[in-house]
């Protein structure tokens, strides 16, 4: 029980406040006594009444909703007067009975609750619900400042902030959580990017032999001239030298990815595994596998197995991210592997082939168009094979003449090249070609004179306007008589 005193009359009167489940405030005030227990009630809190809202509570409503930020206050004011106030749950919201027309609503903690109103004869006078949110005009301002780009609304959702509207890009939208989040814990992202951008990643696995490029040597020369890059002496092919430290003059020299692959196919150094193109979102990620699937057989309980599939080939996982400026931010996880049947696990009477991995995990940042390699992943096989006649082999001395040996030993470095492009997706109604659809088979002319199987849809019809030989019939007609005395 709490105890307030009114002077009537030059009589003490007492005024019972009773808590309970909810609190209620009984106030039998006069206007001038009130004012002097509303500045008691409100002198802890001199500040409030400057910021607080007013929120004005008609008889013909009789209710209202209002969202108070933790630790502000809010004052709802009534056209009736009202006697008794009952809160729902006091450790959410404290309520302050300023006159019988008015109450500050002060938010504690995070939550809900109602505020009822009761006038003479316990007549309902109005409804407040009231929830206890963080401070939401501040976040709203604070993102406005820190990205004036961004179209940010910050609302409620059941105690949570909410952020709605449109960002710029993916990272702007990323950033925008991260900062809403010192606000609080708990975030709802419903912002979505204005303008979607979509990342094709043009990758070339090559495997290259180092064998054949130590053989090609000072070479490399002529190479570069006919790919018409600068070359340096760092750029000279040798043994002694990384396809990785080549392929990065080379492309410093802006230099035709195409005409250097091209160029060492060519020469037969190297050879294409595979030549995706992938296509993400920003903040997405996509993935890629040439190759297949090979049963690996698990022991399970009670003496059983079961089969799992495991892959194997050429592998791209990659996750864009498109950041300001132009700048395109990937993580690549390239991976190739193949089946080794020389170094076999028994499992359950199985023999079961083993896997040979290269795999990177990288990330790195580029412009549209730009591209890089990542090479450096070594591979060495080395083979002995031996042919010898049975019995005489085994005869010291001339056995050797018997038997041949012979020694191979192939050592090949995995080359990836990535482009990355921005791209949007074709319009509705503009059809799509493929490298296909402007070729034609070509005909025996072609085939022979041209070496060519195949033309183009334009040499085809430029080939059609020749001129072409006039044919017919020829008519002997006899000719009369009397026309032939003429």
């Amino acid at each position: 029980m709490k105890h307030l005193t009114k002077h009537e009359g030059g009589r003490a009167q007492p005024i019972v406040a009773a808590r309970g489940a909810g609190r209620i405030c009984s106030v039998a005030l006069s206007v001038a006594a009130a004012s002097v227990v509303a500045m008691a009630w409100l002198m802890p809190f001199a500040v409030a009444p400057a910021q607080a809202r007013v929120i004005e509570l008609d008889s013909g409503s009789r209710s209202v909703a209002i969202t108070v930020p933790v630790g502000k206050s809010d004052n709802v004011h009534t056209e009736g007067s009202f006697s008794d106030v009952v809160v729902a749950d006091p450790e959410t919201a404290d309520v302050v009975p300023l006159t019988d027309h008015s109450v500050s609503i002060l938010g504690k903690k995070i939550g809900a609750t109602r505020v009822s109103l009761y006038g003479e004869g316990k007549k309902l006078v109005g409804l407040v619900d009231v929830e206890v949110a963080y401070d939401m005009v501040r976040l709203g301002a604070a993102i406005s400042r820190q990205f004036p780009h961004a179209r940010i609304n910050v609302s409620s959702l059941n105690g949570r902030l909410m952020l709605s509207g449109s960002a710029p890009d993916g990272v702007t939208v990323d950033k925008v959580m991260t900062f809403a989040k010192q606000f609080g814990p708990d975030v709802v992202n419903a912002m979505q990017v204005s303008q979607p951008q979509q990342v094709m990643l043009a990758v070339r696995f090559m495997e290259v032999s180092r064998t054949a490029s130590r053989e090609l040597g000072i070479q490399w020369n002529v190479v570069a001239q006919n790919i018409n890059a600068t070359v340096g002496p760092s750029t000279l092919l040798s043994g002694n030298t990384p396809f990785a430290s080549i392929a990065a003059n080379v492309l410093k020299g802006n230099t035709n990815v195409n005409a250097l692959i091209q160029a060492l196919e060519q020469r037969q150094v190297a050879r294409t595994l595979a030549e995706p193109n992938l296509v993400a979102l920003s903040g997405d990620t996509a993935n890629f596998l040439a190759g297949g699937e090979f049963p690996f057989p698990v022991a399970a309980q009670l003496g059983l197995v079961t089969i799992e599939w495991k892959r194997f080939g050429v592998g791209l996982a990659f996750t864009p991210t498109v950041l300001g400026d132009g700048l395109i931010n990937i993580k690549i996880e390239p991976e190739v592997s193949q089946l080794d049947p020389t170094n076999v696990v028994q499992v359950g009477g199985v023999a079961v082939p083993s896997l040979i991995v290269r795999r990177a995990n990288t990330t790195v940042e580029l412009r549209d168009g730009q591209s890089f390699a990542m090479a450096g992943l070594l591979q060495n096989i080395s083979n002995a094979n031996l042919e010898q006649l049975p019995w005489l082999a085994d005869v010291p001395v001339i056995g050797a003449l018997m038997r041949s040996t012979q020694y191979k030993k192939k050592e090949t470095d995995l080359v990836i090249i990535v482009t990355p492009h921005l791209v949007q997706p074709a319009r509705p109604g503009d059809p799509l070609r493929t490298p296909t659809d402007e070729a034609v088979a070509g005909n025996d002319g072609d085939l022979f004179l041209l070496g060519r199987a195949e033309v183009t849809k334009p040499e085809r019809r430029a080939l059609a306007v020749v001129p072409r030989p006039l044919t017919g019939h020829m008519l002997n007609l006899a000719v009369e008589a009397p026309y032939a005395a003429r």
